[in-house]
C-alpha cells in the first residue's frame, strides 16, 4: 500500500513537468488538425510537388494534408497569404523561383520578403531546363539554332510562363551567354508557352522537363539542350548545353517547401525528417523521374543557403536584362 502510493504521488508530482515539457516541443502532437499546403495553379509543376508532398506527408501523419491552389501573379497570390498565416506548422506554401527569387528585384512592392517571412523546410523536386523549338525550326543543336536566329532580322520569339519566371529567367542567361537576342513573349502559364511553340506561334521555349514531357513524347516539339552539366535521367538522349560548348548556360526548375517564419524549429525539424523520408524513398523518385522532376530533399540549412545562391545568381541576370514585371 506504501509503496503504491509513493508511486502515485511521484506520478503527481511529474504531471506539470511532463506538461511543461509537452508545452515547450509544440512538434510533440504535431500535426493537430488538416494541415495546407498553398501551391499554384493546377496542373503545374508547383501543384505536382504539392500533390504528391501531400500524400505521403498524410500517409505517414495519418492526418489529412491538403492542396490550397491560388492560382495568379505566378505565385505570388499564395505566397503573400502564407506569409500572413499562424506560424504554427498549420500552413506551408511551395515556393520556387518565381516566388522567392526574382519577385524582389520585379515587385517594389512585394507584400512578403522572401527570406524574413519564411522559413525554409526542404527543397523537393527539381526538373530540368529544357530548350525546345518547334518542328519547323532547321536546327538540331545549339550552334544550329544560333545560326538560324541570326538569319532572321526581324527575330526569333520564345514563349515563357511569364515575366520573372524560370524560362523568362533562362532565355535572358541564353541571350547573355551566347549573344543571341531572342525575343521574349510571356503568356499566363506554362502550358499556354508550351502550346504556343507546339502551334509554331513561338519557334523557341526554355520548359521544365516535367511540363514539356508530353509534347516531347507525341514529337510535337523538339529539343536542343538540356540546360545543365549533366544528362538528365527522364531524357537521356538529349544532350546538355556544357556538352555543345556552354558550360555557363545552366539552369533548372526547383520547388521547395516553405513554412511561416517564427514557426517553431522542432516542428520545422518534424515536417523536414518525414519530408526527407519521404522523398528518399526509391518509390517516390520512380513516380517523380516519369513526370519528368526528381526528388532533391534537403536539410533546412542547405535549403536556405540553396536559396541564397539563387538569389544572387539571378538577381544579376534580371538587372543585365532589365527584366521588368508583366
Amino acid at each position: 500500500m506504501k509503496g503504491w502510493l509513493q508511486t502515485l504521488t511521484l506520478v503527481f508530482l511529474l504531471m506539470p513537468v511532463l506538461a511543461a515539457a509537452q508545452r515547450a516541443d509544440p512538434a510533440q502532437n504535431y500535426p493537430v488538425r488538416p494541415v495546407r499546403i498553398i501551391t499554384g495553379s493546377p496542373g503545374s509543376t508547383s501543384d505536382l510537388s504539392a500533390r504528391f508532398t501531400a500524400q505521403k506527408l498524410t500517409e505517414r501523419w495519418r492526418h489529412q494534408v491538403v492542396v490550397d491552389n491560388r492560382a495568379g501573379a505566378g505565385g505570388i497570390i499564395g505566397t503573400e497569404i502564407a506569409a500572413r498565416s499562424a506560424p504554427d506548422g498549420q500552413t506551408l506554401v511551395i515556393g520556387h523561383i518565381g516566388t522567392h527569387v526574382s519577385a524582389p528585384s520585379l515587385y517594389k512592392n512585394l507584400a512578403y520578403d522572401p527570406i524574413k517571412d519564411f522559413e525554409p523546410i526542404s527543397n523537393l523536386v527539381s526538373s530540368a531546363i529544357v530548350l525546345v523549338v518547334h518542328v519547323s525550326v532547321p536546327a538540331g543543336n545549339l550552334k544550329e539554332l544560333l545560326a538560324f536566329a541570326r538569319g532572321k532580322p526581324a527575330g526569333v520569339n520564345y514563349s515563357t510562363p511569364g515575366g520573372g519566371t524560370s524560362g523568362n529567367l533562362t532565355g535572358e542567361l541564353f541571350n547573355q551567354v551566347t549573344g543571341a537576342n531572342l525575343v521574349h513573349v510571356p503568356y499566363k502559364g506554362a502550358g499556354f508557352a508550351l502550346t504556343s511553340v507546339a502551334s509554331g506561334e513561338t519557334q523557341v521555349s526554355f520548359l521544365a522537363a516535367s511540363t514539356a514531357m508530353p509534347q516531347l513524347k507525341s514529337g510535337r516539339v523538339k529539343p536542343l539542350a538540356v540546360l545543365q552539366k549533366k544528362r538528365f535521367v527522364g531524357l537521356p538522349d538529349v544532350p546538355t548545353s556544357a556538352e555543345q560548348g556552354f558550360p555557363n548556360l545552366d539552369s533548372n526548375v526547383w520547388f521547395g517547401l516553405f513554412a511561416p517564419a517564427k514557426t517553431p524549429k522542432s516542428i520545422i525539424m518534424k515536417i523536414n525528417q518525414d519530408v526527407v523520408a519521404a522523398l528518399s524513398s526509391q518509390d517516390a523518385r520512380d513516380i517523380l523521374l516519369v513526370a519528368g522532376a526528381e526528388a532533391v530533399p534537403t536539410s533546412p540549412q542547405e535549403f536556405g543557403a540553396f536559396v541564397q545562391g539563387e538569389i544572387t545568381k539571378w538577381t544579376k541576370v534580371i538587372k543585365a536584362a532589365g527584366i521588368k514585371a508583366q
